[in-house]
């Protein structure tokens, strides 16, 4: 799918030379990649002490069943 964006150059080709990308659409991919992968991991985080432990689950014994 082909997409015009109005990218600053200068980030864009700062963030070339760190992540030692060798096209603009690699490092914008991998931005994407990156900023997906955060989003999941801060929704993920926000999880914690929302759900509720089944104190009756013993993984050891679920696992000794495989």
């Amino acid at each position: 799918m082909a997409t015009n964006l109005a990218i600053d150059d200068h980030l864009l080709i700062e963030a070339q030379k760190i992540g030692q990308k060798p096209t603009k659409k690699a490092v914008v991919t991998e931005a994407l990649e990156e900023y997906i992968a955060r989003r999941k991991r801060l929704k993920a985080v926000k999880a914690f002490g929302s759900l509720e432990m089944d104190e009756t689950y013993h993984y050891k014994k679920d696992r000794q069943k495989r």
